[in-house]
C-alpha cells in the first residue's frame, strides 16, 4: 500500500490550491490555528475562559469557542483579547 503525503490527500481530497474548495480548507484551518494559539496562550497567562472574557467584555462561551475554531472573529475582538485580556500585540501578513 502506498503512504501519502499529507500534501497529497489534500490535493486529492480538496483540489489543488487555489481552488474554492481547497482554499475555503486552507482558510478554516488558519482560524483553528488562531483559536489554538490564543488557548495557549491564555493557559501560559494562567487565566481561565472566564476571566479572559471579563477583561475583554466578553461571554466565557464565546472565548471557548474562539479557542475551538477561530472563525467568525473580528479584527477588533482579536486585538481586544491579545492586548488588552493576554497583553500581546498583534502581527498580521498579507500574502498576495
Amino acid at each position: 500500500m502506498e503512504t501519502k503525503s499529507w500534501q497529497k490527500i489534500k490535493d486529492d481530497v480538496y483540489g489543488k490550491a487555489g481552488t474554492e474548495r481547497r482554499d475555503e480548507l486552507d482558510r478554516d484551518f488558519e482560524s483553528f490555528k488562531i483559536g489554538l494559539q490564543l488557548k495557549k496562550a491564555r493557559e501560559e497567562k494562567q487565566l481561565t475562559q472566564t476571566e479572559l472574557a471579563n477583561l475583554v467584555d466578553k461571554k466565557r462561551e464565546y472565548i471557548s469557542k474562539i479557542e475551538n475554531n477561530g472563525s467568525n472573529l473580528t479584527l477588533k475582538t482579536l486585538f481586544d483579547i491579545v492586548e488588552k485580556g493576554l497583553g500581546g500585540k498583534v502581527k498580521i501578513s498579507i500574502e498576495l
